[in-house]
C-alpha cells in the first residue's frame, strides 16, 4: 500500500511489545510507531530503540490508530484516554475489557465477524484472549450448524497475567530445582506444579462465576450475534509460560458430523486442524506459542447430547489472543 499510517501503542508490557513485533513482521504500512507509557524513557524492543513518551491527551495528536495494549484485566489507560483519542481523530483498538460490552463499541475477531466494523464510532475492542481462541474454531462451525450451547474448560498460561507472572513461574522453577522454598506474589498460591481454578474476581450478578468466565458468555454472544447461546466455563490457570488451551463441548441446532467439522475447520482462516490422537498429534501450548494460527484437534462426537461435538483448541494468547488480533482489525479497516 502506498499510504502510510501513524500508529500509537499505549503500554509496553507483554502485549505492547508483541504489537511492535507484529506490526514489523506483517509490514503494516506505518511511518511512525509512537509508544506511550506512564513515564517517558527509552526502550529497546526486538532490537529497535523507541523513545517512549508520557501518555497524555496531546500525545495522540496526529495518529491514525492507537492500540491500547493493557494486559487482560488491567484498568485505567483506555478509560482515561480512549475516547479523548477518538475525539482527536484517532481510531482506538483496545485490548482491555472496559468497553467490550458497550453498545457503541464493536467487539471483533476479523476472521469471525468483520462486518461489525462497518458502523464503528472510532473505538473498537479486542475480545478476551480465551474468547478469541475458542471462537476461531467455534465461529466457522456456528455458521454451518448454529451453536446452541458451549461448555468450556480453559487451561490458561501465566503470560495472560503479564510479565510479573512469567518471571514468577520461572523463579519458582529455579527455586524448586535448587531445593529452595517457593514464594508467590502474582497469584494467591504457587503456580508451579499446581493449577488454580480461578481467573478474575467473583461476579456478584453470577454467583460462583469469575469475571473471566463471564466474559466467555457475554463476548461469545456479542461476537456471534445471538443472545440465545448458552455458555458455561471454568477458567483455570496452569503452569505454562505461554499459550492457552481449551476443551470445548458444543451443542448445535443441526447435526454436524466429525468429517464435516474437519472439512469446515480445515478451510477456516487462521485455523489449523492438528488431529491424530493415535499418533499423539493434537494441539498443545508448546507448539502454538509464537505462531499466528489456532490449532484444533481431538474432534469427536459428544454422545451425551444431541448434535454434540467435542474439540480441543490451543492458541498463543499474547499473539492471536491480543496483539495480532488488534493489528488484524486495523488491517481490515484500511
Amino acid at each position: 500500500m502506498s499510504k502510510k499510517y501513524k500508529v500509537g501503542i499505549v503500554g509496553i508490557g507483554a502485549v505492547g511489545t508483541e504489537m511492535v513485533k507484529v506490526l514489523r513482521q506483517r509490514k503494516f504500512p506505518c511511518d511512525e510507531i509512537r509508544i506511550m507509557a506512564r513515564t517517558a524513557r527509552e526502550e529497546e524492543i526486538a532490537g529497535e530503540v523507541f523513545s517512549v513518551v508520557e501518555t497524555t491527551p496531546e500525545a495522540f495528536d496526529g495518529l491514525d490508530f492507537a492500540f491500547f495494549a493493557g494486559t487482560e484485566g488491567s484498568k485505567g489507560a483506555s478509560q482515561q484516554f480512549g475516547w479523548q483519542a477518538v475525539e482527536r481523530g484517532v481510531i482506538v483498538i483496545d485490548n482491555g475489557d472496559d468497553f467490550r460490552m458497550d453498545p457503541r463499541v464493536p467487539l471483533v475477531v476479523p476472521e469471525i465477524n468483520p462486518e461489525a466494523l462497518k458502523n464503528h464510532q472510532g473505538f473498537i475492542s479486542n475480545p478476551n484472549c480465551s474468547t478469541i481462541i475458542a471462537l476461531m474454531a467455534v465461529g466457522p462451525l456456528h455458521r454451518a450448524a448454529g451453536l446452541r450451547r458451549m461448555v468450556a474448560a480453559t487451561y490458561q498460561a501465566v503470560s495472560g497475567t503479564g510479565r510479573n507472572a512469567i518471571l514468577e513461574l520461572e523463579q519458582q522453577l529455579n527455586d524448586y530445582a535448587a531445593g529452595k522454598p517457593l514464594s508467590h506474589e502474582a497469584y494467591p498460591h504457587q503456580i508451579l506444579l499446581n493449577v488454580l481454578p480461578q481467573i478474575g474476581g467473583l461476579k456478584a450478578d453470577m454467583p460462583g462465576y469469575t469475571s473471566e468466565e463471564a466474559k466467555m458468555l457475554f463476548e461469545t454472544r456479542k461476537i456471534l450475534g445471538d443472545d440465545r447461546i448458552k455458555v458455561s466455563t471454568t477458567c483455570v490457570r496452569v503452569p505454562v509460560l505461554n499459550g492457552h488451551s481449551e476443551a470445548l463441548f458444543l451443542e448445535f441446532e443441526r447435526p454436524l458430523s466429525v468429517a464435516d467439522a474437519r472439512r469446515i475447520l480445515g478451510s477456516a482462516k487462521g485455523v489449523q486442524v492438528v488431529d491424530d490422537t493415535a499418533k499423539a498429534v493434537y494441539p498443545m501450548p508448546v507448539t502454538v506459542s509464537g505462531t499466528d494460527d489456532c490449532l484444533v484437534g481431538r474432534i469427536r462426537q459428544d454422545n451425551s447430547t444431541e448434535n454434540g461435538l467435542c474439540l480441543f483448541v490451543s492458541g498463543d494468547n499474547i499473539r492471536k489472543g491480543a496483539a495480532l488480533n488488534a493489528v488484524q482489525i486495523a488491517e481490515a479497516l484500511i
